[in-house]
């Protein structure tokens, strides 16, 4: 349910709101403010919201307001200059409004803050060298979005990240001449990342994977001369494949998770 089909007018303390005696009523008149729709007083974030994006001048009279979402809502139309104190708030969403209007200088100091929403939303904008400070950032998520943003010619940092969905993204991206490193990997989640961006002609070397995706995409693209051994695999899949692309059939090299996201979670051991 959004904020404006709630139908209660009570501000951030819980109390109903009086337009009578509001410093702002003869803006009611105007139509620049509305009960129920766009009011700095009420609790629910998208009213304060509208209400400064209807009257932003008055934006900076908030930004010390006790209520946070005013402060947050406040510092999205105040004037830029105003909003470098917010940067210590104590809550995140306001450090993250002032943060994201300020010059770039004041967001690298948000690489380092408390909260890891900010600093995943501060990876999120952030790009190149900027992002290696947080490559080794305690949060796995947080490191997982500067996988996905950092330059391919970076991501060796995170080869042996700690955190099995980073190293996919870094296998999904890493520069080519690096993706033979993570053939070794020890989840075979990112082995088969790897193992899909091999070289043909190198994926013989992996026949013995213990997982039966790499064995697949092995089957699947290497030159099936070379992998004969894969005949006598344990898995059907692997097996049907190879005897497929033995036997003359095209369809059979058909990556059967081409459309599936990189990223998605897939099947794992069966």
């Amino acid at each position: 349910m959004s904020d404006d089909a709630i139908d209660e007018a009570l501000d951030w303390q819980g109390k109903a709101i009086d337009c009578g005696v509001c410093d702002h009523r003869a803006l009611l008149a105007e139509g620049r403010c509305a009960p129920l729709r766009a009011c700095p007083h009420d609790r629910y974030a998208r009213r304060i919201d509208r209400f400064f994006d209807w009257n932003p001048l008055l934006a900076r009279h908030y930004l010390a307001h006790p209520y946070f979402e005013a402060r947050a809502c406040s510092a999205k139309a105040a004037e830029v200059f105003l909003l470098l104190p917010l940067l210590n708030d104590p809550e995140e969403t306001v450090r993250w409004s002032a943060a994201r209007r300020l010059p770039k200088r004041y967001l690298l100091r948000m690489r380092a803050d408390p909260h890891r929403e900010v600093r995943i939303r501060v990876a999120g904008r952030l790009e190149a060298a900027d992002l290696v400070p947080m490559a080794s950032d305690e949060d796995y998520y947080v490191r997982q979005v500067v996988a996905r943003r950092l330059p391919p010619d970076l991501l060796i940092m995170l080869i042996q990240d700690p955190d099995v969905e980073v190293r996919r993204v870094v296998a999904q991206r890493i520069e080519q001449k690096h993706v033979t490193r993570m053939a070794g990997d020890p989840d075979g989640r990112v082995r088969v990342e790897a193992a899909r961006r091999y070289p043909a002609e190198l994926l013989p070397d992996l026949i013995g994977d213990a997982d039966w995706r790499v064995r697949f995409e092995v089957a699947r693209r290497a030159d099936p001369e070379r992998v004969t051994k894969l005949l006598g695999d344990e898995d059907d899949i692997v097996r049907d494949t190879l005897v497929a692309r033995l036997a003359g059939d095209e369809a059979a090299g058909r990556d059967p998770y081409e459309d599936i996201r990189p990223g998605d979670q897939r099947e794992g051991d069966r």
